[in-house]
């Protein structure tokens, strides 16, 4: 049997009050979102990520820069992330493993990638430096979000069906608990980074 709550006679005067508050909250998400892009985009300029010898280095494995420095955020973010989650401070928004549409966009992206040594973070740090070049990629950037916002629909229809394998964590797939496999990562990522800082010169 089918149990239906009726909503409170406080309840349109709450939804006036919650509509309120979207705009302020949007503002707020507007401008933390713009603090943290300019704080990424300056972090990655003085990472050296922002150039096209030490992009375009990393696509031919002769300078393992980019590598260090994601895997070093990775490490850092994943930890935190964690903490923070454990602590209920933030919630977790997983996307969905969909294998046709992962493998295709990480094609499209890798290609992008190569084509301008530049993917959008470092694109736009590059820019922020005085890189020019990078507004190529950037208008290419722009024009492939418009597309992929104008075909959404039947990529949604025909491409994310295919191999939708749902919210998957590595939690859930192996028969360990969450902190371990968090730790875990973080401790096999820095034995990369430590191999990586041994054994190239860059």
């Amino acid at each position: 049997m089918a149990i239906h709550i009726d909503k409170p006679i406080h309840a349109d005067a709450d939804n006036k009050q919650s509509a309120a508050k979207v705009p302020v909250e949007s503002n707020k998400t507007l401008v933390l979102g713009l603090f943290f892009g300019i704080l990424f985009g300056f972090l990655l300029q003085k990472g050296g990520v922002a150039k096209f010898h030490v992009l375009i280095g990393q696509l031919l494995l002769v300078d393992f820069t980019v590598v260090k420095v994601m895997l070093s955020a990775v490490v850092v973010g994943m930890l935190g992330i964690h903490l923070m989650h454990r602590l209920g401070m933030v919630e977790l928004h997983i996307k969905p493993t969909r294998l046709a549409s992962n493998t295709i966009g990480g094609l499209i992206f890798g290609c992008g990638f190569a084509l301008s040594a530049y993917c959008p973070g470092t694109g736009a740090a590059a820019l922020g430096q005085g890189n020019f070049d990078a507004i190529a990629m950037i208008v290419g950037m722009i024009a492939g979000s418009y597309l992929f916002a104008m075909a959404s629909g039947w990529i949604a229809r025909k491409i994310n069906p295919v191999g939708d394998k749902g919210k998957l964590t590595l939690h859930e797939v192996l028969p360990i608990n969450n902190t371990m496999v968090t730790i875990g990562c973080a401790i096999l990522l820095s034995g990369v980074l430590v191999a990586l800082e041994t054994f190239t010169s860059r």
